[in-house]
């Protein structure tokens, strides 16, 4: 039983010895595309914008493959968010006219105006409607011009003049053509002091809507201040489209008259595609279609009108379409030769598709390095949470900023990376195995020999 016992150990030894041989450990150098990084602004985390490039020399569309690795060859922590479309919002704070609004005291409806307008369509004078009774009528309120601000209005500021301190409130009626009005609340301004202090509210809140006049009547009109300054802040919304990664020109792989075929190194989901056109005044009808490597029907992807031609001494240029994430490795392309086709020449095509973020953690040393392209790649990514705690939006614009280098380190895989099998980690479980093998039989045969006599 000792010669087991030792065996026994002899064989876990060499499991405990082989294990991490054969699970192995990432290194830069199984990856087919090295990219050095070049690291700005305020660590740790740090995000870069993945070029096409790196997207082209993935072996999987989702970026299983890709890896960050620090100057001694570690593995840094790293997560890959999508961009997408947003809204951007401008503000702008305008000075605008007013007008005083007089009627009757007592007088249960609004005051009536007639106006004066410039040439330019803004108010020079506010008329009381009935002018012969104007010793009898009061301040009712103001009328503000914000005929010239389109965007939507936010807020309300005013600077006033008044005999009392306290608060003021005041209804707030909106319109374009100063004769149809609708109501957007109440507001309320105070000026309170005590002491050596003071406090103003001078701020009203407005429901974020477009509007070219406004109408304030206070609720005492006796009581109603003396205007010296109203501003009101607008903000106008734009929506951003989704950020794309652009691929350099790609040439076709086959041309033929009114068709030309072009293959990517993997499916790609593309959201559009631009046509170069060499010469002037083209003018093509054309239809795309895709498909993915081993299908045989063709799909159809986007059909339009691609032209560049003269206009009002210009010229216009039109040379993208739409796919919409369609994800194809194969792109033909049809022209309708009735436009005239597209020159003598074979058309390059650029492919675009959403714009991916790597953001990771550094850790150690640099240099820091991007590898992609390992046939055996397995997703490693975090959630973008999880690698920065409190992550918000805010925080993610103000981390710092890694550069890929154009130039890549290397790009020659591995001569084990051949048609997707790791040969280096198969050698490596075939060791294994023969070792195992060679162990068995060894513990085989002294089980089986006989104990010498005493």
């Amino acid at each position: 039983m000792k010669g087991y016992t030792g065996v026994r150990g002899w064989l876990l030894a060499l499991l405990v010895l082989a294990a991490p041989l054969v699970v192995g450990q990432d290194s830069a150098r199984d990856y087919a595309v090295q990219l050095p990084l070049s690291l700005s602004g305020e660590g740790p985390w740090y995000r870069l914008e993945l070029p096409m490039a790196v997207h082209m020399a993935a072996r999987y569309a989702d970026l299983r493959d890709l890896r960050v690795f620090n100057g001694a060859g570690e593995v840094q922590a790293y997560a890959l968010t999508l961009g997408s479309a947003r809204q951007h919002e401008t503000q702008q704070d305008t000075a605008v006219k007013w007008f005083p609004l007089r009627g009757p005291l007592n007088a249960e409806q609004s005051p009536a105006v007639r106006v004066q307008r410039s040439s330019g369509g803004t108010l020079v004078e506010v008329l009381a409607d009935d002018a012969s009774h104007a010793d009898q009528q009061v301040l009712r309120g103001w009328l503000l011009d914000a005929s010239a601000i389109e965007a939507p209005l936010q807020q309300l500021t005013l600077d006033w003049r008044a005999e009392h301190e306290g608060f003021q409130r005041f209804s707030i009626e909106a319109s374009d053509d100063l004769q149809h009005w609708r109501a957007w609340g109440d507001g309320q301004i105070a000026r309170l002091s005590f002491a050596d202090e003071r406090i103003d509210q001078r701020e009203v809140k407005l429901p974020d809507q477009s509007a070219r006049y406004l109408r304030l009547l206070w609720s005492s009109p006796r009581q109603a201040p003396q205007l010296l300054s109203a501003r009101l802040l607008s903000a106008r919304r734009d929506r951003l489209a989704a950020p794309l990664s652009w691929s350099a020109a790609l040439s076709p792989s086959s041309a033929e008259v009114g068709e030309y075929r072009w293959e990517l190194p993997l499916a790609l989901p593309l959201q559009r595609l631009r046509v170069e056109l060499a010469e002037a005044n083209s003018l093509a009808p054309v239809s795309v279609t895709g498909r993915r490597e081993g299908k045989v029907q063709w799909q159809p992807l986007a059909r339009g009108l691609l032209y560049r031609l003269p206009q009002d001494g210009q010229e216009v240029l039109h040379n993208e379409l739409e796919l919409h994430g369609a994800p194809v490795q194969q792109l033909r392309l049809q022209v309708d030769e009735r436009g005239g086709g597209l020159g003598s020449a074979a058309p390059t095509i650029r492919v675009a598709i959403r714009a991916t973020q790597l953001v990771f953690l550094a850790r150690g040393k640099p240099p820091y390095v991007l590898a992609i392209g390992k046939a055996t790649g397995a997703a490693a990514s975090l959630p973008l949470s999880t690698l920065i705690p409190g992550y918000d939006d805010k925080r993610l614009a103000a981390l710092g900023v890694a550069t890929a280098a154009e130039a890549p380190l290397r790009e020659a895989a591995d001569a084990g990376q051949v048609a997707g099998w790791d040969w280096k980690r198969l050698g490596l479980w075939a060791v294994l195995l023969a070792g195992v093998g060679l162990l068995v039989l060894m513990a085989w045969s002294l089980l089986r020999a006989k104990p010498a006599a005493p």
